[in-house]
């Protein structure tokens, strides 16, 4: 008996890229890096670290996954801060796409855009939370991948407050 196929960063190896996820293929990749973030609620900032691996196994997607965590003025980790994994999606039309995602701290999150120039622009369609999470009406982010360098920022909107900066970071391939 075989197992699954294996999911793979790696563009050149693995089984066959699914022509659908062409205007997703730049972030395909084990990423790296740091970044700056503020507290929706309290505006008080953080440096973090940063790891994202997005793979395929052939079929259209790529499968996701994010971990972070918090760190001091030195770059010494401070504690585990959040973890996030999901799917990104081609959409309805060729420059259309989805990214699902669930995280540690209780959300659950649709979010749709468009891909265009090796950037992808995405805003949240669909947001709910479990019982002892802290409410999240929505997200933006953005996304862009220069060379060996995968950048974003994103915008945060909590308890009916409006949308406020939140995190960004530029992360190496790697």
């Amino acid at each position: 008996m075989t197992g699954p196929v294996p999911d793979t960063a790696d563009l050149r190896s693995g089984p066959p890229v699914s022509e659908s996820l062409l205007a997703l293929l730049p972030l395909v990749g084990r990423w790296r890096g740091e970044g700056h973030g503020q507290v929706a609620r309290t505006g008080a900032q953080f440096r973090y670290g940063q790891e994202i691996a997005v793979v395929h196994d052939g079929r259209p997607f790529l499968a996701y996954e994010s971990r972070s965590w918090v760190m001091d003025d030195d770059g010494s980790v401070v504690r585990q801060a959040w973890r996030e994994s999901g799917f990104w999606r081609p959409g309805a039309g060729p420059d259309d796409v989805e990214l699902v995602l669930a995280s540690n701290t209780g959300q659950a999150l649709v979010l749709v855009g468009s891909a265009g120039d090796q950037q992808w622009d995405l805003a949240t369609l669909f947001a709910h939370h479990a019982p002892t999470a802290h409410d999240v009406d929505g997200e933006r982010r953005l996304y862009a991948v220069r060379g060996d360098r995968l950048m974003y920022a994103t915008e945060l909107a909590v308890g009916g407050a409006p949308f406020a900066p939140h995190l960004n970071a530029v992360l190496e391939r790697g």
